[in-house]
């Protein structure tokens, strides 16, 4: 097991820039995961680890060693791709040491590794099938396998799940997050676009877009104390509401913002609000779960009417899509939203303590 580090990493294709000065500490064991929206250049990133990219400027070390100029096969890596890229007419067996057999690793050592990584990944029963005779998830469970049998320093995982139905999805990430304990806690990268996947699995969560690294951190504190308003709005799902305001008033140690289009609706929120000035735009966000539907709370809270246009009733909770007077989109997560309607309005209420500030630049005002 090994650590990764990046530095000043960049990627071009001729005047465009996909990966812009990235600097980034992977610890040994960690699992972290790359997410972003597509075209945000996650999987280029991980490919420039592998070495399947070569890297415009910077460095990337594995463990101690400068990979920059190493290949592939000799960075100590492996690699598990969206497509499964089985070979048909092989079995299991021979399709998860294939790549040590190129390698000339003698046959007991190859039926050894073989054996131990199907016994982890529970693929004992299918080792004479070949492919076509395996699910979706067994077959990802041989790609896995055939990462294992290699022991590399740094698995690197490029979107597995996509091809797998909803159901399947849940089932293969319980596997790659047990996968990742049986290993002795080996270091994995993995890339994804799914929020839930990198906040169940992740140690570590880097989010990216255009190119760029926007934070990077558990992902509780991401979802906690986002950085700025796109990592506030792509962590957490339905994703976070945000309000247009403009600011009313400067406190000591906080800032009074009246809520644009909603006959003056003011609140107080206890930040410092370094920065702003009085009449700045600015915007007030709160998460779903956070807004009160049954319209209580104390006098600091601040109270909406909107009107309901969809209901999504799941059982243990129903979410609540509704527009407020200033034409926004409001989600709700409520436990008690049962005899609420399509049509109806609803007064909601906005504690401030859950709510959170963003200038104009988009960044967190604290």
């Amino acid at each position: 097991m090994a650590g990764l580090m990046l530095r000043g990493v960049r990627k071009q294709f001729g005047d465009v820039s996909v990966i812009r000065d990235v600097d980034l500490d992977i610890e040994p064991g960690e699992f972290c995961v790359f997410v972003g929206p597509s075209g945000c250049g996650k999987s280029t990133l991980l490919r420039m680890i592998a070495g399947l990219e070569e890297i415009s400027a910077g460095t990337i070390a594995i463990g101690d060693r400068v990979v920059n100029a190493v290949d592939p096969a000799e960075r100590g890596v492996a690699m598990v791709f969206q497509s499964y890229a089985l070979y048909p007419h092989m079995t299991v067996e021979e399709n998860m040491g294939f790549g040590l057999r190129m390698t000339g690793v003698a046959k007991d050592v190859i039926r050894e590794r073989v054996r131990v990584a199907a016994g982890i990944l529970q693929l004992e029963p299918f080792l004479k099938r070949k492919p076509k005779a395996l699910s979706g998830g067994q077959r990802q469970r041989v790609a896995i396998g055939r990462a294992i049998v290699r022991d590399p320093q740094v698995f690197l995982f490029d979107e597995p799940l996509s091809n797998l139905d909803a159901e399947l999805r849940v089932a293969m990430r319980l596997e790659i997050a047990r996968l990742h304990q049986e290993l002795d806690a080996s270091t994995m990268v993995y890339v994804t676009h799914d929020q839930t996947e990198a906040m169940t699995l992740a140690d570590k969560i880097v989010v990216l877009r255009l190119g760029r690294v926007e934070q990077v951190g558990a992902p509780l504190a991401l979802y906690d104390d986002p950085a700025n308003r796109f990592v506030a709005g792509f962590i957490g799902s339905p994703r976070m509401n945000f309000l247009a305001a403009t600011v009313a008033q400067k406190h000591d140690g906080a800032v009074t913002v009246a809520l644009a289009a909603h006959d003056g609706t003011r609140i107080t929120l206890p930040v410092a609000g370094a920065g702003l000035e009085t009449g700045a735009p600015c915007a007030l966000g709160i998460r779903p779960e956070h807004v009160d539907a049954e319209g209580e709370g104390g006098g600091e809270c601040a109270r909406l009417t909107v009107r309901i246009d969809v209901v999504e009733h799941l059982g243990g909770a129903s979410y609540l899509y509704g527009t407020a007077p200033g034409g926004e989109t409001l989600v709700v997560e409520t436990r008690t939203g049962r005899d609420i309607r399509p049509g109806s309005p609803l007064t909601l209420t906005i504690p401030p303590t859950r709510s959170f500030l963003f200038d104009d630049a988009e960044q967190r005002v604290r």
